[in-house]
């Protein structure tokens, strides 16, 4: 994995071998790092089903003031603390963690700026997860979250949730999308 910019353009970061992972394409990663440059700087940010931990890593290169890293299988989130420890981020923090269990409960710290929610394809985690962290108090007032889901699926569920599509860009098999809390809903 290549970070694309930031005080870490150009750094390559081991990827472990486990099944599933899916690292969001560089094309894809551009562009939504492009959308949320305004946001960025001395944000506070989270990274769930963090695998190869691309989105976040390439949040905290980019000025993002603290990154947490929420993966649950122990051997990506090893290597993302190997990854964490290489380019001496310690602005990023490696949490091992089922993401739901973890969204049940209100955030340590308080609220994030930025969600990045990629989580394995074909698993319908992506309406439950936004529903989690609207409910419990994840997001500060106008926080912005990058979902990223199948190319083939209707996201209509989003606006049924009270999310509004801001952007969308579909890349190959995925389709990104960055939400807010729709009517105004910023501060759910």
């Amino acid at each position: 994995m290549r970070i694309i910019g930031g005080a870490w353009r150009r750094q390559w970061l081991p990827v472990p071998s486990v099944g599933g992972l899916r690292p969001t394409a560089d094309a894809q990663r551009e562009t939504l790092f492009n959308w949320l440059q305004p946001q960025l700087p001395g944000a506070r940010v989270l990274d769930l089903y963090a695998g190869t931990g691309a989105l976040g890593f390439e949040a905290a290169s980019r000025g993002a003031r603290q990154v947490w890293l929420v993966e649950r299988d122990a051997r990506a989130a090893a290597q993302l603390e190997a990854n964490r420890e290489r380019l001496g981020a310690t602005q990023v923090h490696i949490r091992c963690d089922d993401v739901a269990r973890l969204l049940g409960q209100p955030p340590e710290g308080g609220p994030f700026d930025v969600v990045f929610l990629d989580p394995p394809f074909g698993q319908g985690r992506v309406a439950p997860t936004l529903a989690a962290l609207a409910a419990q108090g994840w997001l500060s007032p106008g926080a912005r979250v990058y979902a990223e889901l199948e190319s083939e699926v209707d996201p209509g569920f989003v606006e049924e949730g009270g999310w509004a599509i801001e952007r969308e860009r579909v890349c190959g098999q995925a389709r990104g999308l960055l939400l807010t809390r729709s009517g105004g809903e910023d501060d759910p």
